[in-house]
């Protein structure tokens, strides 16, 4: 594959080119309502119309926060027909947290939902200060700030405006920001072009076998790459069927794979442990299962076995990414179990994965370094922060990941180390400094540190060690009620300790080592 992007390789491109090839293939099931290529082309190009009537057009910033259907899809696509990038915002997030990045990324317009497991969205913003939010639109509303409302607006899926602004986009055009967290404690924005994802995702479409007639459940969020660019747009690459599931139910996705005839899945080794747990004694037919691709978490050979023999996948396959370069390693159909379960693949087609030593020399095969990769699919830097992008890709653009693992001499990568301090909280990414950020605003607590522990059903959940300010008293339980306000519900501590001090070096840092060996014993 070559690293170079034509003006073919953009989102609406991919989005056009599926519709005027395959107009009458099913292209998304919701609900029991189906719809063609050709009508989801038609009806993000009506969105696209509605966007030009509201005055966003190339360089300006579309905020997604809702859970995964079919108005996100559209309002994405419409967006980046006009040349608007989307910011999707993690549905965990509280006010303050999606209140700072809306401000950050300088989003004109927010797409989101009226309420969603309890928690009404646009009351969590009532109190932000957000300059450059024009409007708020709801995806499941009815009423003028409703979805069908903004649609109305424009002047239809045929406005030529449309044709002349996604003709204006092209593959170095911005495509997205994805907010991930880094050891500084503040999320940091990550910038990627149209080029850069169409042809990153094509190659995963193409290791992944992702075809045409499959059906894909996607339980993956969308504010995700697992469930956006690995998700519904590589479904639009493929010309694959989206079966969008807005909360990841075991005995629900049994069910869908039933009677949608599923055939590929994505998600973290826990779903699958979770869908074996749902044969029980009665019999279910999941014959139509083919494919299963699973994250860099380490996968018992045992489980690779079980989810061919008892759920029925023809393949599974483990792959390595993250938000700076979504996809960077893969293994492939016919890989032996004992490579898919210890490994995270070998580079995809046109990316370059080598470790380091801390002195920045390759290190030979089997030993162990800093991950690093080089390619058109690193990301082209963070939003405003040129410091951070200069400290992840050097002058040679090699983006340093912060993972330490090894390679073997096929190339196949294993991980043998976390990103720097994140542990992995149900299938979400967990940066202490981040949560110690947020804990550090309780009026009560004067140094926090966090840190990771085993948890049999979740993997791992946070431990905050807690030194209180002067005269003040708090409880575990008080503290987790308060932090439970006030962050996403996976970052919020499981456990906290209540310390006279921390143990620290002598430059001051918190030795989160120690802190790891006394949870220990």
């Amino acid at each position: 594959m070559s690293p170079t992007a034509p003006q073919t390789h953009t989102i609406p491109a991919v989005a056009k080119s599926i519709a005027e090839r395959r107009p009458h293939i099913i292209a998304l099931v919701e609900n029991g309502k189906a719809w063609t290529f050709a009508q989801l082309y038609r009806d993000a190009r009506a969105a696209a119309s509605a966007f030009l009537a509201h005055g966003i057009g190339k360089g300006d910033i579309v905020g997604i926060w809702a859970p995964n259907r079919r108005e996100w899809i559209l309002a994405a696509l419409g967006a980046q027909f006009v040349g608007a990038a989307i910011t999707p915002l993690n549905t965990r997030l509280k006010g303050r947290e999606a209140g700072d990045l809306l401000r950050r990324s300088r989003a004109q317009i927010l797409f989101t939902t009226g309420a969603f497991l309890g928690t009404d969205y646009p009351a969590l913003l009532a109190h932000e200060s957000l300059p450059a939010l024009r409007s708020t639109v709801l995806l499941d509303g009815t009423g003028n700030d409703g979805w069908a409302a903004f649609v109305g607006q424009g002047r239809g899926a045929e406005d030529p405006a449309v044709d002349v602004a996604m003709a204006a986009v092209g593959p170095e055009d911005l495509s997205d920001i994805l907010f991930t967290s880094g050891t500084t404690g503040a999320p940091k924005g990550a910038l990627s072009t149209h080029g850069q994802v169409v042809l990153l995702f094509r190659s995963w479409v193409e290791t992944t076998g992702l075809r045409e007639g499959d059906r894909y459940l996607i339980a993956n969020p969308f504010f995700h790459t697992f469930g956006y660019k690995a998700g519904w747009l590589a479904a639009l690459i493929a010309g694959a069927t989206i079966l969008p599931m807005p909360v990841f139910d075991a005995a629900a996705m049994a069910l869908l794979i039933e009677q949608e005839r599923i055939t590929f899945i994505p998600g973290p080794p826990t779903i699958y442990q979770m869908l074996l747990a749902q044969l029980g004694d009665e019999p279910r037919d999941f014959s139509s299962l083919r494919v299963a691709v699973t994250g860099a978490a380490t996968v018992p050979p045992i489980l690779i076995e079980r989810m061919q023999k008892e759920l029925g996948f023809q393949i599974v396959i483990t792959a390595y990414g993250m938000t700076e370069c979504g996809v960077i390693t893969m293994c492939r159909a016919g890989d032996p179990i004992t490579r898919i379960a210890e490994t995270c693949g070998r580079a995809i087609p046109g990316l370059q994965v080598h470790c380091v030593d801390d002195a920045g020399q390759t290190v030979a095969p089997g030993a162990t370094g800093e991950i690093l990769v080089r390619g058109y699919g690193v990301m082209s830097g963070y939003l405003d922060d040129a410091q951070a992008t200069s400290e992840a890709i050097d002058a040679d653009g090699w983006l340093h990941t912060g993972d330490v693992g090894t390679l073997d001499q096929d190339g196949y990568l294993r991980i043998t180390d976390r990103k720097k301090d994140m542990y992995i909280t149900g299938g979400f990414n967990c940066y202490p400094a981040e949560v110690e950020k947020l804990l550090s605003e309780h009026p009560k607590v004067e140094i926090v540190a966090v840190i990771g522990i085993p948890d049999d059903r979740l993997g791992e959940v946070g431990k905050a060690f807690i030194v209180l300010r002067p005269n003040q008293v708090a409880s575990a339980a008080e503290v987790i009620a308060w932090a439970r306000d006030n962050m996403a519900n996976y970052k919020v501590p499981r456990v906290v300790e209540f310390c006279v001090e921390l143990p620290k070096n002598a430059s001051g840092k918190v030795l989160r080592r120690e802190l790891r060996t006394r949870s220990a014993h």
